[in-house]
Protein backbone atom coordinates (compact mmCIF):
# COMPACT_ATOMS: atom_id res chain seq x y z
CA UNK A 1 0.00 0.00 0.00
CA UNK A 2 1.68 3.42 -0.88
CA UNK A 3 1.97 5.88 1.36
CA UNK A 4 3.48 9.45 1.25
CA UNK A 5 6.29 10.67 3.48
CA UNK A 6 8.49 13.08 3.84
CA UNK A 7 9.28 13.48 7.55
CA UNK A 8 13.15 12.61 6.61
CA UNK A 9 13.41 15.83 4.49
CA UNK A 10 15.51 18.37 6.21
CA UNK A 11 16.65 21.13 4.27
CA UNK A 12 20.21 23.26 5.53
CA UNK A 13 19.68 27.03 4.39
CA UNK A 14 23.49 27.79 5.76
CA UNK A 15 24.86 24.62 4.11
CA UNK A 16 27.24 25.17 0.74
CA UNK A 17 25.61 22.01 -0.84
CA UNK A 18 23.20 22.57 -3.31
CA UNK A 19 20.01 21.93 -1.71
CA UNK A 20 18.94 19.82 -4.79
CA UNK A 21 21.69 17.56 -3.40
CA UNK A 22 20.43 17.86 0.06
CA UNK A 23 17.00 16.78 -1.01
CA UNK A 24 18.87 13.25 -3.11
CA UNK A 25 21.43 12.55 -0.19
CA UNK A 26 18.28 12.46 2.47
CA UNK A 27 16.24 10.41 0.38
CA UNK A 28 19.04 8.07 -0.44
CA UNK A 29 19.63 8.02 3.54
CA UNK A 30 16.36 7.11 4.09
CA UNK A 31 15.93 4.18 1.67
CA UNK A 32 18.80 3.03 3.83
CA UNK A 33 17.32 3.46 7.07
CA UNK A 34 13.94 1.78 5.71
CA UNK A 35 12.12 5.23 6.05
CA UNK A 36 10.80 4.74 2.69
CA UNK A 37 10.09 1.41 1.42
CA UNK A 38 9.86 -0.22 -2.08
CA UNK A 39 6.08 1.12 -3.24
CA UNK A 40 6.44 4.31 -0.98
CA UNK A 41 5.37 7.64 -2.81
CA UNK A 42 7.02 10.93 -2.66
CA UNK A 43 5.58 14.48 -2.55
CA UNK A 44 4.64 15.70 -5.83
CA UNK A 45 6.85 18.76 -6.80
CA UNK A 46 4.32 21.08 -6.01
CA UNK A 47 4.36 19.88 -2.50
CA UNK A 48 8.18 19.51 -1.20
CA UNK A 49 8.80 23.11 -2.92
CA UNK A 50 5.64 24.08 -0.74
CA UNK A 51 6.40 22.60 2.13
CA UNK A 52 9.96 23.38 2.13
CA UNK A 53 10.27 27.02 0.26
CA UNK A 54 12.02 25.48 -2.17
CA UNK A 55 12.13 26.50 -6.27
CA UNK A 56 10.01 24.04 -8.67
CA UNK A 57 13.51 23.49 -11.01
CA UNK A 58 15.32 22.57 -7.35
CA UNK A 59 12.93 19.61 -6.59
CA UNK A 60 12.72 18.83 -10.23
CA UNK A 61 16.53 18.70 -10.70
CA UNK A 62 16.35 16.57 -7.59
CA UNK A 63 13.77 14.05 -8.95
CA UNK A 64 15.73 13.89 -12.48
CA UNK A 65 18.98 12.69 -10.82
CA UNK A 66 16.74 9.78 -8.68
CA UNK A 67 14.60 9.12 -12.18
CA UNK A 68 18.53 8.86 -13.82
CA UNK A 69 19.87 6.71 -11.48
CA UNK A 70 16.26 3.90 -11.22
CA UNK A 71 15.69 4.71 -7.77
CA UNK A 72 12.47 6.73 -8.00
CA UNK A 73 9.60 6.68 -11.22
CA UNK A 74 7.40 8.92 -12.53
CA UNK A 75 3.82 7.32 -12.94
CA UNK A 76 1.85 9.95 -14.97
CA UNK A 77 -0.98 11.22 -12.73
CA UNK A 78 -0.46 9.68 -9.55
CA UNK A 79 3.12 10.81 -8.83
CA UNK A 80 6.56 9.60 -8.32
CA UNK A 81 7.53 6.54 -6.42
CA UNK A 82 10.72 4.62 -4.97
CA UNK A 83 11.60 1.91 -7.17
CA UNK A 84 14.80 0.69 -5.82
CA UNK A 85 16.15 0.05 -2.96
CA UNK A 86 19.52 -1.64 -3.04
CA UNK A 87 21.43 0.90 -2.57
CA UNK A 88 24.73 -0.53 -0.29
CA UNK A 89 26.59 0.36 -4.03
CA UNK A 90 25.53 2.43 -6.18
CA UNK A 91 28.78 2.65 -8.66
CA UNK A 92 32.48 1.89 -8.84
CA UNK A 93 34.94 4.30 -10.83
CA UNK A 94 38.40 4.42 -11.84
CA UNK A 95 39.72 7.21 -12.53
CA UNK A 96 42.95 7.36 -14.06
CA UNK A 97 45.55 10.33 -13.96
CA UNK A 98 48.42 11.12 -15.83
CA UNK A 99 50.59 12.39 -12.84
CA UNK A 100 50.13 13.52 -9.52
CA UNK A 101 50.20 17.56 -9.55
CA UNK A 102 47.50 20.03 -8.11
CA UNK A 103 46.17 20.47 -10.88
CA UNK A 104 44.72 16.75 -11.83
CA UNK A 105 44.25 16.90 -7.77
CA UNK A 106 41.88 19.74 -8.39
CA UNK A 107 39.94 17.75 -11.28
CA UNK A 108 39.97 14.93 -9.33
CA UNK A 109 38.28 16.45 -6.14
CA UNK A 110 35.73 18.56 -8.16
CA UNK A 111 34.87 15.11 -9.80
CA UNK A 112 34.38 13.43 -6.15
CA UNK A 113 32.51 16.62 -4.77
CA UNK A 114 30.20 16.76 -7.49
CA UNK A 115 29.11 13.15 -7.55
CA UNK A 116 28.68 13.83 -3.38
CA UNK A 117 27.59 10.11 -2.84
CA UNK A 118 29.36 7.97 -0.25
CA UNK A 119 28.06 4.98 -1.94
CA UNK A 120 30.11 5.53 -5.08
CA UNK A 121 33.27 4.24 -4.72
CA UNK A 122 36.13 6.02 -6.87
CA UNK A 123 39.53 4.54 -7.39
CA UNK A 124 42.07 6.70 -8.05
CA UNK A 125 45.18 5.25 -10.31
CA UNK A 126 48.60 7.07 -11.90
CA UNK A 127 50.27 6.06 -15.01
CA UNK A 128 53.03 8.66 -15.19
CA UNK A 129 52.37 9.21 -19.04
CA UNK A 130 53.31 5.75 -19.45
CA UNK A 131 51.32 4.06 -22.24
CA UNK A 132 52.53 0.99 -21.24
CA UNK A 133 51.51 1.25 -17.67
CA UNK A 134 47.97 2.80 -18.71
CA UNK A 135 47.48 -0.38 -20.67
CA UNK A 136 48.42 -2.63 -17.91
CA UNK A 137 46.07 -0.39 -15.59
CA UNK A 138 43.05 -0.93 -18.32
CA UNK A 139 43.44 -5.05 -18.92
CA UNK A 140 43.62 -5.70 -15.25
CA UNK A 141 40.84 -3.14 -14.19
CA UNK A 142 38.26 -2.67 -17.01
CA UNK A 143 35.75 -5.53 -15.95
CA UNK A 144 35.69 -4.43 -12.34
CA UNK A 145 34.24 -0.79 -12.69
CA UNK A 146 31.15 0.68 -14.02
CA UNK A 147 32.92 3.58 -15.46
CA UNK A 148 36.35 4.63 -16.34
CA UNK A 149 37.87 8.21 -16.37
CA UNK A 150 40.63 8.58 -18.54
CA UNK A 151 43.59 11.40 -18.85
CA UNK A 152 45.27 10.69 -22.15
CA UNK A 153 48.67 12.39 -21.82
CA UNK A 154 51.91 10.33 -22.70
CA UNK A 155 55.74 10.55 -23.06
CA UNK A 156 58.56 7.92 -24.45
CA UNK A 157 61.73 7.14 -22.87
CA UNK A 158 63.32 10.35 -23.60
CA UNK A 159 60.78 12.21 -21.69
CA UNK A 160 59.22 13.90 -24.99
CA UNK A 161 55.00 14.31 -25.55
CA UNK A 162 53.84 11.38 -27.69
CA UNK A 163 50.47 10.56 -29.16
CA UNK A 164 49.27 7.20 -27.78
CA UNK A 165 50.37 4.42 -29.09
CA UNK A 166 48.49 1.94 -31.15
CA UNK A 167 48.75 -1.01 -28.81
CA UNK A 168 47.22 1.45 -26.02
CA UNK A 169 44.78 2.87 -28.22
CA UNK A 170 43.50 -0.39 -28.54
CA UNK A 171 43.03 -1.52 -25.60
CA UNK A 172 40.97 2.01 -24.54
CA UNK A 173 38.78 1.47 -27.31
CA UNK A 174 37.84 -1.90 -26.38
CA UNK A 175 36.12 -0.16 -23.22
CA UNK A 176 32.35 0.06 -24.23
CA UNK A 177 31.66 3.51 -24.87
CA UNK A 178 28.99 3.74 -22.17
CA UNK A 179 31.43 3.05 -19.65
CA UNK A 180 34.05 5.62 -20.42
CA UNK A 181 34.59 9.07 -20.50
CA UNK A 182 38.13 10.59 -21.86
CA UNK A 183 39.06 13.95 -19.66
CA UNK A 184 41.25 16.67 -20.78
CA UNK A 185 42.63 15.86 -24.21
CA UNK A 186 41.35 14.38 -26.87
CA UNK A 187 43.25 14.50 -30.05
CA UNK A 188 44.65 10.71 -30.00
CA UNK A 189 41.16 9.79 -29.13
CA UNK A 190 39.09 11.49 -31.20
CA UNK A 191 37.68 8.76 -33.23
CA UNK A 192 36.18 6.79 -29.95
CA UNK A 193 32.78 6.72 -28.94
CA UNK A 194 32.79 7.76 -25.52
CA UNK A 195 32.03 10.42 -23.05
CA UNK A 196 34.67 13.70 -23.55
CA UNK A 197 35.68 16.74 -21.19
CA UNK A 198 38.56 18.30 -23.27
CA UNK A 199 40.83 21.13 -23.47
CA UNK A 200 41.95 21.70 -27.60
CA UNK A 201 45.33 22.73 -26.37
CA UNK A 202 46.15 24.33 -29.82
CA UNK A 203 43.18 26.64 -30.56
CA UNK A 204 42.98 27.38 -26.58
CA UNK A 205 46.18 29.06 -26.18
CA UNK A 206 45.24 30.68 -29.70
CA UNK A 207 42.35 32.09 -28.57
CA UNK A 208 43.09 33.52 -25.27
CA UNK A 209 46.11 35.37 -26.59
CA UNK A 210 43.61 36.51 -29.35
CA UNK A 211 41.51 37.59 -26.24
CA UNK A 212 44.15 39.43 -24.92
CA UNK A 213 45.96 40.39 -28.54
CA UNK A 214 45.74 44.41 -27.73
CA UNK A 215 47.77 44.78 -24.48
CA UNK A 216 49.99 41.83 -25.62
CA UNK A 217 50.72 44.30 -29.14
CA UNK A 218 52.01 46.80 -26.94
CA UNK A 219 55.06 44.67 -26.39
CA UNK A 220 57.82 43.92 -29.04
CA UNK A 221 58.67 40.60 -28.28
CA UNK A 222 56.78 37.40 -27.10
CA UNK A 223 58.84 34.70 -25.61
CA UNK A 224 57.69 31.16 -24.77
CA UNK A 225 59.40 29.63 -22.20
CA UNK A 226 58.13 25.73 -23.35
CA UNK A 227 60.19 22.84 -21.41
CA UNK A 228 61.01 20.79 -23.68
CA UNK A 229 62.51 17.83 -21.51
CA UNK A 230 60.30 17.82 -18.71
CA UNK A 231 59.82 14.58 -16.47
CA UNK A 232 56.29 15.38 -17.24
CA UNK A 233 56.32 17.02 -20.79
CA UNK A 234 53.46 19.23 -21.70
CA UNK A 235 51.20 18.67 -24.83
CA UNK A 236 52.91 19.83 -28.18
CA UNK A 237 49.72 21.86 -29.78
CA UNK A 238 50.42 24.74 -27.49
CA UNK A 239 53.95 25.35 -29.46
CA UNK A 240 51.68 25.21 -32.38
CA UNK A 241 49.06 27.68 -31.48
CA UNK A 242 51.92 30.26 -30.15
CA UNK A 243 53.09 30.19 -33.33
CA UNK A 244 50.24 30.56 -35.27
CA UNK A 245 48.93 33.36 -33.29
CA UNK A 246 52.28 35.27 -33.36
CA UNK A 247 52.47 34.53 -37.22
CA UNK A 248 48.45 35.93 -37.63
CA UNK A 249 49.60 38.90 -35.58
CA UNK A 250 53.02 39.60 -37.20
CA UNK A 251 54.66 39.78 -33.99
CA UNK A 252 58.37 38.97 -33.03
CA UNK A 253 58.56 35.90 -31.05
CA UNK A 254 60.89 33.23 -29.64
CA UNK A 255 60.55 30.17 -27.63
CA UNK A 256 63.04 28.74 -25.25
CA UNK A 257 63.31 25.56 -23.52
CA UNK A 258 63.88 27.14 -19.78
CA UNK A 259 64.84 30.77 -17.95
CA UNK A 260 68.32 31.01 -17.32
CA UNK A 261 69.44 32.67 -14.22
CA UNK A 262 71.69 35.32 -15.40
CA UNK A 263 69.10 35.91 -18.58
CA UNK A 264 69.55 39.13 -20.11
CA UNK A 265 65.47 40.48 -19.84
CA UNK A 266 65.00 43.55 -22.45
CA UNK A 267 62.03 46.25 -21.61
CA UNK A 268 58.73 45.94 -23.54
CA UNK A 269 59.40 41.92 -23.89
CA UNK A 270 56.44 39.47 -23.00
CA UNK A 271 57.63 36.15 -20.98
CA UNK A 272 54.88 33.19 -21.11
CA UNK A 273 55.91 30.50 -18.49
CA UNK A 274 54.48 27.24 -18.27
CA UNK A 275 56.18 25.71 -15.29
CA UNK A 276 55.97 27.38 -11.92
CA UNK A 277 59.40 27.44 -11.70
CA UNK A 278 60.11 29.52 -14.33
CA UNK A 279 57.50 31.38 -13.14
CA UNK A 280 58.92 31.95 -9.50
CA UNK A 281 62.47 32.37 -11.49
CA UNK A 282 61.17 35.39 -14.16
CA UNK A 283 59.37 37.18 -10.85
CA UNK A 284 62.26 37.44 -9.18
CA UNK A 285 64.92 38.40 -11.90
CA UNK A 286 62.10 41.14 -12.81
CA UNK A 287 62.28 42.42 -9.07
CA UNK A 288 65.39 41.97 -8.62
CA UNK A 289 65.82 44.19 -11.87
CA UNK A 290 63.61 46.80 -10.53
CA UNK A 291 61.38 46.16 -13.77
CA UNK A 292 58.08 47.07 -13.33
CA UNK A 293 55.23 44.07 -14.44
CA UNK A 294 52.94 45.40 -17.34
CA UNK A 295 55.06 48.30 -17.95
CA UNK A 296 58.61 47.10 -18.27
CA UNK A 297 58.42 43.50 -18.74
CA UNK A 298 55.20 41.64 -19.26
CA UNK A 299 54.47 37.76 -17.86
CA UNK A 300 51.29 35.60 -18.84
CA UNK A 301 51.46 32.26 -16.79
CA UNK A 302 50.25 29.11 -18.02
CA UNK A 303 46.71 27.74 -15.89
CA UNK A 304 45.75 29.08 -13.13
CA UNK A 305 46.10 29.17 -9.41
CA UNK A 306 45.69 30.97 -5.87
CA UNK A 307 49.22 31.83 -5.80
CA UNK A 308 49.08 33.74 -9.27
CA UNK A 309 45.93 35.14 -8.54
CA UNK A 310 47.40 36.83 -5.48
CA UNK A 311 50.57 37.64 -7.03
CA UNK A 312 48.18 39.48 -9.87
CA UNK A 313 49.77 37.18 -12.73
CA UNK A 314 47.94 37.43 -15.92
CA UNK A 315 46.68 33.94 -16.48
CA UNK A 316 45.57 31.64 -19.93
CA UNK A 317 44.00 29.08 -18.20
CA UNK A 318 41.33 26.24 -18.90
CA UNK A 319 38.73 25.86 -15.74
CA UNK A 320 39.69 22.68 -13.87
CA UNK A 321 37.03 22.21 -11.67
CA UNK A 322 34.91 21.97 -14.16
CA UNK A 323 36.09 19.43 -16.41
CA UNK A 324 35.92 17.10 -13.43
CA UNK A 325 32.29 18.46 -12.38
CA UNK A 326 31.63 18.10 -16.25
CA UNK A 327 32.79 14.84 -16.08
CA UNK A 328 30.92 13.77 -12.66
CA UNK A 329 27.55 15.24 -14.18
CA UNK A 330 28.23 12.89 -17.39
CA UNK A 331 27.80 9.85 -15.19
CA UNK A 332 25.47 10.74 -12.79
CA UNK A 333 22.87 11.72 -15.83
CA UNK A 334 23.81 8.96 -18.09
CA UNK A 335 24.19 11.15 -20.55
CA UNK A 336 27.22 11.21 -22.66
CA UNK A 337 28.73 13.73 -24.78
CA UNK A 338 31.68 15.84 -26.36
CA UNK A 339 32.31 19.07 -24.90
CA UNK A 340 35.40 21.31 -25.24
CA UNK A 341 36.09 22.72 -21.98
CA UNK A 342 36.00 26.57 -21.28
CA UNK A 343 39.71 27.92 -21.70
CA UNK A 344 40.55 31.37 -20.65
CA UNK A 345 42.28 34.64 -21.46
CA UNK A 346 42.34 36.02 -17.02
CA UNK A 347 43.96 39.86 -17.15
CA UNK A 348 45.65 40.71 -13.92
CA UNK A 349 47.71 43.46 -15.25
CA UNK A 350 51.11 41.79 -15.07
CA UNK A 351 50.76 41.71 -19.16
Amino acid sequence: MEKTNVNYIIIDDASSIPKYRQIIKQIKTAIRDQKLQLGDKLFSINQMSKSYTLSRDTVKKAYKVLTDQNIIESVRGKGFFIVKTDLLQEMKILFIINKLSKYKMQIFNAFINTLNNDRIEVDLEIYYCDPKVLKKILIKNESQYDYLVIMPHFKNKKNEYIECPQETLKVIKKIPAKKLIILDRDKDTSSIDAGKVYQDFESDIFEALTTGVERIKKYKKLILFYPDKNIYPYPKEILIGFERFCKINKLDCEILSKIYDDMEMKRKDLYITISEEDLISLVTQTREGSYILGKDIGIISYNDTPLKELLGITVISTNFDKLGSLAAEMILSKKFSSIKNEFNFINRFSA
